[in-house]
């Protein structure tokens, strides 16, 4: 299965991309952090964000998208910037009828470092070891979109296995 996180932005949207095995085994495949430039008029940039995203799921593929699931936070601003790139996130796998999961950056860790309390260094430490890069990814929405991508091949995969069965019992016992 291939996985793209995609930390959600817009001056800098994290994208990341794995392979799952079938022994669950996580592989890097590739990772960026689409710009958007700042003075651009918003539709512009949601635009530009929109074809880069088509162009990165047209060359890779992905069976599943994870997102980070906007939160409120004290800057409305920023949380409105977010949310608008994780509508072209959405709408762009929408348009690839592609299965998409929404995370909290709270289970994003957790799924990735054990606590969801861990810091920004520790999710690219453990993104860079479990991926055995040779290097951190950076920036940190490039480890984020990685550490997302990895929550999903943990998390998701088995809650979707999970509601599989359940389904073909239903079915079964109809």
């Amino acid at each position: 299965m291939r996985v793209l996180g995609v930390d959600p932005g817009l001056t800098r949207c994290g994208v990341g991309i794995i392979d799952v095995n079938e022994r669950r085994q996580s592989i890097f495949v590739y990772v960026d952090v689409i710009t958007t430039p700042l003075d651009a008029a918003l539709c512009t940039r949601l635009l530009q964000l929109e074809e880069r995203m088509q162009r990165i799921v047209s060359t890779f593929s992905p069976d599943a998208v994870a997102v980070e699931r906007v939160f409120s936070q004290h800057n409305v601003r920023s949380a409105m910037s977010t949310a608008q790139a994780s509508a072209i996130a959405l709408l762009v796998a929408a348009k690839h009828d592609i299965e998409v999961a929404m995370y909290t950056p709270t289970e994003v860790k957790a799924a990735v470092t054990g606590s969801g309390r861990a810091d920004k260094a520790q999710v690219t430490a453990m993104v860079t070891k479990i991926l055995k890069l040779q290097t951190a990814p950076k920036p940190a929405d490039a480890a984020d979109a990685l550490a997302l991508a990895l929550c999903h091949s943990w998390r998701g995969i088995g809650q979707s296995r999970i509601a599989a069965a359940m389904n073909q019992l239903k079915v079964v016992s109809s």
